[in-house]
């Protein structure tokens, strides 16, 4: 299936189908309602991925081992306001 492709799980894909009507063969309309929701998924996945591939030549060496700066991996990262290294120890 074309969304398997593109990253989705199956479970993923069964609650985007989940309100093509159950009655009837689904219309254009239908499938435009679904295919609105996935394009919404697809860009925020296109503008993850791109963040990532801007921000990767930064990431690779930097040794920033509390992620105080990584938005890109941690970007709730409570820790990192006390420091890099260990805090906890």
């Amino acid at each position: 299936m074309v969304a398997q492709k593109l990253g989705f799980t199956l479970t993923e894909i069964k609650t985007e189908l989940a309100p093509l009507p159950q009655n009837r063969a689904p219309n254009k309309q239908d499938w435009a309602r679904i295919s609105t929701q996935f394009r919404k998924r697809l860009n925020d996945r296109i503008t993850a991925l791109e963040l990532l591939r801007d921000k990767l030549d930064g990431c690779i060496g930097c040794g920033c081992l509390s992620l105080e700066n990584c938005h890109l991996y941690n970007p709730d990262d409570e820790a990192g306001k006390d420091g890099a290294g260990a805090q906890f120890l």
